[in-house]
Formats: C-alpha cells, structure tokens, sequence
C-alpha cells in the first residue's frame, strides 16, 4: 500500500496515526549504502551545491522512485525577494523539483500556507515562477483540505494537517536558515508550519514540543537546509540587506535533529542553544550529537 493511501484510510478510520520505524518514506536502500548523515556542499552556484548536497547523500535516486507524487515544502511565508533571505532560494527548490522529475517522479507540488497575502509571496519570492518554469506544480493552500489528525504528541494531541502533504508518496522539506524571535531560529522542523491548519500562534506557548510533535508525524524523505543567503537578525520576515549573509552553502540530510543541529552552527550557536533541538533528541526523532556522524563536505 503506498504511503498517501495508508494515510487515507488511517484518517477515514478516524484512528491515531504514528509513524514507528520506517513508514516508506525514509528508505531501506538508505542503509545499505555508505552512510552519510549529513552533506555540507559549498559553491557559487544554488544549483549545483543542492545537487552536490543531494549527490552527496547518494543522490536523488536513493529517495525519489518512478511515480512518485512528490510535495517539495519551501519557505515562502513572507512577502520579500531572495536578497533578504526570509524565502527559500528560488534556485534551490527549482533545482529539487527538477531532480525530482529526472529521477521519474510523476508530479512535483509546491505549496506553502504563507504568513501574508500568498500572491504576493509566491511571486516576490521568486519560488512559483522558478518551480512552475521547471514543471512543478505550484498552488496556493486552499483551506479546505486540511483535515484534523490525533497526534501522540506530548504538547500536541490533534491538529489540522495539509491533506496534500500527508497523502504524498515523498516529501522534502527545503527551509532557509534565519533567526527568529521565538525560536532563536527557524531551520528544518519550523519549516513544517506551513502544512498546519487552524491558528499556528497557539502553538507558542508550547513551541519546543509542538514543533517535535508535528516532526514526528510528517517525518519527510528529505531535507534540504538552504543556506545560500542566512538571515542574521530581525527574523523570520527580515527586510534589512544588512542582516543578511553570503554563506553559499546547502545542508542535506534524513535525520531533523541532525540537520537544525547543524543548521545552528552556522550563527554560531550548537543544537544544545535550540529547544527544540533538544527536545527531538530527547524524543528519539534524531541525533543533535554532531560528533558522532559522518559528515561529508563538498566543493562544489
């Protein structure tokens, strides 16, 4: 049974869904290669880094099969152009979308539920015509197709999901590292807030284990830490050139923890300094420990 039919009869059931072990989305095949955790690829081109990144990692093959319906979730909350790095690089999510179709995959959707007016989002960032331009299918979130799940969450115990997220064979998680006033930063796991329904602010008040509560519910194939441009400070919206800087750097990995650990390196911080770091350690949804992984760094 694929994955997106299992979730369709999970929720028509009206039963809990977890996802222990392996739920078809991070893949056997995985382990049977050279086991990279994490790719760090460095370069002057978005595209060619998130290829080398991906390549890294054994390639885009080892995580995309012919068929498959593939949700590719950048970061396009904000109304801002890629120069101020509040979105993710318009290059690298049309690269992946790219790489998606090459490796067979059927359809390639885009989709995130945005902060602000979404047509505006959607264009400033430059995702929708980079990804439409590649074949992705690029679409506004339409409120009626999220549906409420249970979680077995810790500060979450149901919320409403994107159904379009949960019923895709594969998804990658492409986020943008920059500073927040919440979280310190917004990296890999944070990024999964632009599939949740009904009022995200609620979450505030439990922020750490909410957001480990929805990682572990959507575990992705894939994610793809766009560090190209990092936001500094006067995160997530920025809107300063000042905050910005040049990294030209993607991070790749399967394991969240592992890669917001990272992710938190390049601001000069460790996975210890994020709550929610900590807490998908501690919740068994991956490693913050960078010492004890393989780490493959590309010049690309």
């Amino acid at each position: 049974m694929k994955r997106r039919d299992f979730i369709k009869a999970a929720i028509a059931a009206g039963v809990t869904l977890t996802f222990p072990g392996n739920t078809g989305m991070i893949f056997s095949s995985l382990e049977a290669a050279e086991k990279v955790d994490i790719a760090v690829a460095r370069g002057v081109s978005p595209a060619g880094i998130t290829k080398a990144a991906i390549d890294g990692l054994g390639g885009i093959k080892r995580f995309i099969s012919k068929g498959d319906i593939v949700v590719v979730k950048p970061n396009i909350g904000w109304d801002r152009m890629p120069e101020y790095a509040a979105t993710t690089n318009p290059e690298v999510v049309s690269t992946v979308v790219r790489l998606c179709y090459e490796a067979g995959a059927k359809q390639v959707k885009v989709f995130d539920r945005t902060v602000v007016d979404p047509r505006r989002c959607y264009k400033q960032s430059g995702i929708a015509d980079a990804a439409s331009a590649v074949g992705g299918i690029v679409s506004f979130v339409d409120d009626r197709k999220f549906r409420e799940v249970k979680l077995p969450g810790v500060a979450l115990k149901s919320w409403p999901f994107y159904t379009e997220a949960m019923e895709a064979d594969k998804v990658i998680n492409i986020p943008i590292a920059k500073t927040h006033g919440l979280s310190t930063l917004t990296l890999g796991m944070k990024n999964w807030m632009g599939i949740m329904g009904g009022s995200r602010g609620r979450i505030h008040q439990k922020m750490d284990g909410s957001l480990v509560d929805v990682a572990m519910f959507i575990k992705p194939t894939l994610i793809i830490l766009d560090a190209v441009r990092i936001l500094t400070a006067n995160g997530p919206q920025g809107g300063s050139l000042s905050d910005v800087k040049q990294l030209n750097t993607v991070i790749a990995g399967t394991d969240q923890v592992a890669v917001d650990a990272y992710g938190a390196t390049l601001f000069g911080l460790k996975g210890a300094d994020l709550g929610y770091v900590i807490a998908g350690h501690k919740a068994g949804l991956g490693t913050m420990d960078l010492s004890k992984l393989k780490i493959k760094r590309i010049a690309a």
